[in-house]
């Protein structure tokens, strides 16, 4: 199985920390992995974008063109990108943040209320745990204990106190996904 996953949103989202964190559990499973980060010409706020490729075989090419997920943290992602996805695949959207629904039909449209739940979590910083947990749900690319495990390994050890709500973030987005039937579209 392969899974090519773009992931896009503005710089402080925490878009390049899910890319790796997802690459980096990939390789703990034993697949193969790419991870291809893409910033835009400003320091900070600016646009933030990476393709990660998760396969039983090697991967020939990093880039993502037609990605079989898309996750989406703000407006001018999905603006962007929504079409990027191939027919029958999934996108992911930040529903607290992107105030209009992807007009697609042929793919599977998730919105999750990703900064919503993390301030209910008590840190507005992992919004982007929320969405890979939703992720992580419905593709089963990687398993969440992979996930947790690159948590210990990526994280320095004085920040290792933001892994508990790392971890809550990235189940809540799993049982949100979870409790929904999400039928693909016809």
């Amino acid at each position: 199985m392969v899974h090519e996953v773009l992931m896009a949103g503005f710089g402080g989202q925490g878009v390049m920390a899910m890319g790796s964190l997802l690459a980096y559990a990939g390789m703990l499973e034993g697949k193969q992995v790419s991870w291809l980060p893409s910033y835009g010409p400003e320091m900070r706020g600016g646009t933030a974008n990476c393709h990660v490729v998760i396969s039983d075989d090697p991967v020939a090419c990093p880039l993502v063109t037609e990605p079989t997920a898309a996750i989406l943290l703000n407006r001018p992602s999905l603006d962007r990108f929504e079409n990027a996805v191939r027919p029958g695949g999934i996108l992911i959207y930040n529903s607290s943040l992107i105030d209009r629904a992807p007009a697609r039909t042929d793919i599977r449209v998730v919105p999750i209320p990703a900064n919503q739940v993390a301030e209910e979590l008590g840190s507005g910083r992992v919004a982007n745990m929320v969405c890979l947990g939703a992720f992580l749900a419905l593709t089963r690319a990687v398993s969440p204990a992979a996930v947790s495990e690159s948590l210990r390994k990526a994280f320095p050890p004085h920040r290792h106190d933001l892994i508990p709500v790392n971890e809550a973030a990235l189940r809540r987005g799993r049982e949100l996904t979870l409790s929904v039937s999400w039928a693909m579209p016809e």
